[in-house]
């Protein structure tokens, strides 16, 4: 059942039809908890947040935030419960951050890393930071 009270900042419609190439959407426990993740710790703009849906903009990427919730109807949904392993398997990178920079302020807000900023064989300085809602 969704939360938000009012209309949306656009028709899911014309969002849907807004979008290109190769596609991210996580399903998240509570929007407003993933926006202050993406926005304190990855440096995002919150293009727009309910406490259904969000989407978030950084480093040329873009990507949406469903609440758990809104997918009720969704074949998804049963896998949803409390304590699921979300993305295992995934990595969701935001290229062109100081890794440092975000591993201390994702410490600073007490978030999980899985593994602190280290210089990779393949060239890239990386940080692994666990969301609240166990993406990696």
């Amino acid at each position: 059942m969704k939360k938000r009270e009012g209309d949306p900042w656009m028709p899911a419609g014309a969002y849907s039809k807004s979008l290109k190439g190769f596609g991210v959407n996580l399903l998240v426990q509570d929007v407003p908890v993933a926006v202050a993740f993406a926005t304190e710790v990855l440096e995002a703009e919150a293009v727009y947040a309910d406490p259904d849906f969000a989407v978030m903009r950084a480093q040329g990427a873009e990507w949406p935030l469903h609440a758990d919730h809104t997918y009720d109807s969704h074949p998804l949904h049963g896998s949803l419960a409390e304590g699921a392993h979300r993305g295992v398997g995934v990595e969701l990178r935001l290229h062109n951050m100081d890794p440092d920079a975000a591993e201390a302020r994702a410490r600073a807000r007490g978030d999980v890393i899985f593994a602190g900023a280290i210089d990779k064989g393949h060239g890239l300085r990386e940080a692994y930071i666990i969301n609240p809602d166990g993406y990696l």
